[in-house]
């Protein structure tokens, strides 16, 4: 049942197309053709009318507003996916702005069509000024995280403080690509593949770190310990050399070698470099200068020192 459906709505399915034009075919004959005026009056009959306070529907106005609504919707679906389509071929445009435009365009064209439907049902707007009124309020309730939503997904395109493909952390650590900004929600795809997907308020509301926003570089930061016993300004070369030899490692900034504290039982560099790209990763280019550092300290006796601890047992009397 539900690939029948999703078969149904979608507007360029072969059974969508086919029940709409046995839809409209129907409708039509009803209305030209005389040797069908009997099943016309049928529907048009009070028995199959519906009284509400001074208005009357009859079933065939029923019916009649029914196929007018779904040609509506199907042409509104099809006018919407020829417009996304065309703008996806439009070069020079960014992924933000080329979905900007094509909501800007699908809200246009439902409009387009709502102003239309009514027109062709011979509804009155003004009539339902009231029951709308009362209607907006209950519905503005209802759907106040939704159009939150909605109108912040709007903001993010326009702003664009977050785009697609931009490298974002979350409030709550989720650290992934923003791949796309929908109507509702955002799509950030992590690093282990999971996607994700946060209501678009959640981006305007709370603090969120981008990593790619006005470039892509990253400092990354190592904390070594070195021995007592050995030639500090040797070490600090030592780390120089390691992070500056690392193929990723910027010129401009530069890599940076501080003497961080005389702590317990080590003597405390801090290590600071910057890589071009963060979307690459920084896992590597740290491992890959640990390394480095590991190997430089063992060709010059430089010791790196770790926790010992000795125990005196005392002997006596139980």
């Amino acid at each position: 049942m539900s690939n029948f459906w999703k078969k149904l709505i979608k507007p360029d399915s072969g059974l969508a197309k086919f029940l709409l034009f046995a839809f409209v075919l129907f409708f039509f004959s009803l209305e030209f053709l005389p040797l069908l005026n009997p099943i016309k009056e049928f529907l048009n009959a009070d028995a199959l009318s519906l009284q509400i306070g001074t208005a009357k529907f009859s079933a065939y106005l029923i019916i009649q507003g029914v196929i007018i609504i779904a040609t509506l919707l199907w042409l509104t679906g099809f006018l919407s996916d020829i417009a996304a389509k065309f703008i996806k071929k439009i070069p020079g445009i960014n992924s933000n702005n080329r979905n900007l435009i094509t909501k800007a365009l699908q809200i246009l064209i439902y409009f387009i069509a709502f102003q239309i439907g009514m027109n062709f049902l011979g509804i009155d707007l003004t009539a339902l000024a009231v029951f709308s009124g009362a209607l907006g309020i209950g519905i503005g309730f209802g759907l106040q995280k939704v159009t939150s939503n909605f109108i912040s997904g709007i903001i993010i395109l326009f702003e664009k403080t977050v785009q697609n493909d931009d490298l974002i952390e979350l409030n709550d650590g989720t650290l992934g690509f923003l791949r796309n900004t929908g109507s509702r929600a955002s799509l950030i795809e992590t690093y282990d593949g999971k996607e994700v997907m946060v209501p678009n308020e959640d981006l305007i509301t709370n603090r969120v770190i981008n990593y790619t926003h006005s470039n892509k570089k990253a400092r990354i930061k190592i904390n070594i310990g070195v021995s007592y016993d050995c030639d500090l300004e040797k070490a600090q070369k030592l780390i120089l050399e390691a992070a500056k030899e690392h193929p990723r490692t910027t010129k401009d900034p530069e890599a940076l070698c501080f003497l961080e504290e005389f702590a317990d039982s080590s003597v405390n560099f801090i290590l600071l470099f910057w890589v071009n790209d963060v979307i690459e990763g920084r896992y590597g280019p740290r491992s890959d200068v640990l390394f480095s550092i590991w190997n430089k300290f063992k060709e010059n006796n430089i010791e790196i020192p770790y926790p010992q601890r000795d125990i005196h047992i005392k002997e006596g009397n139980i």
